[in-house]
């Protein structure tokens, strides 16, 4: 199967917690693929602006700091994972913290911000062997994907999500204000004039909720594979 899909571009949107990331890296893992986290690179440039303490409603001051700043990611060949560099120095880590959570959908609605961002990953994803996952991803930075799937699932299992993976990184915070942020998050990036979260046309939607990550990674890839199966058979037949 991975000769068969090594070409592909494959794009995974989703709401924030909805499982887009991690399922995205696995799948990628599973066809031999590149994985590339766009939200990661958002990340990076909210963390630049808090540590130099630009003002988030700035756009101009924004794109100054991400002119002025490295921002480098590396694939992992092992894991699968992004690592995300600024300056040279690895913040794989300290992009995930609450704060930075709490403030990258503001940074991220700037035009200009998105269409600096936006460039670089059109750039990473023209060759194609690539799975992106983010929020625009089958709508604006590759429209052209073979393959789009949109993952969805509810306020309160994203938030215990989230919960999760803060209390393994040290962070305590209670579950109604992560609900909270969730929807303020939801909000936000649905409602942006540029590039607003909103399932592609074709885009195949799947509920995670109730599903765990092995699950939601054996459907894609099935769908996957069955749709590449057919192509196949198409073309034979012809």
């Amino acid at each position: 199967m991975k000769k068969e899909v090594a070409k592909l571009k494959i794009a995974i949107d989703g709401p924030a917690g909805a499982g887009k990331s991690t399922i995205a890296r696995l799948v990628a893992q599973e066809l031999g693929l590149r994985y590339l986290d766009t939200g990661a690179m958002y990340r990076a440039v909210t963390l630049q602006a808090l540590n130099k303490g630009t003002p988030l409603q700035d756009e101009a001051e924004l794109v100054r700091l991400i002119t002025s700043m490295d921002l480098e990611i590396v694939f992992h060949q092992e894991t699968g994972a992004n690592l995300v560099f600024i300056n040279g120095k690895e913040v794989t880590e300290e992009i995930r913290k609450p704060e930075v959570s709490d403030h990258v959908s503001l940074v991220s609605s700037h035009a200009k911000v998105r269409e600096f961002i936006v460039a670089l990953q059109k750039e990473i994803g023209k060759q194609g062997q690539i799975v992106m996952d983010g929020r625009d991803i089958g709508t604006v930075v590759m429209p052209d994907a073979k393959w789009k799937f949109f993952l969805q699932a509810s306020v309160e299992e994203r938030a215990r999500r989230r919960q999760r993976e803060l209390d393994q990184n040290g962070h305590k915070i209670d579950l109604l204000d992560l609900e909270e942020q969730i929807r303020r998050r939801d909000y936000l990036d649905s409602t942006r004039e540029i590039s607003p979260l909103r399932k592609a046309e074709g885009a195949i939607e799947l509920d995670t909720t109730s599903l765990g990550i092995s699950e939601v990674v054996e459907k894609v890839l099935d769908l996957i594979k069955e749709g590449e199966q057919g192509v196949q058979a198409s073309s034979c037949r012809s």
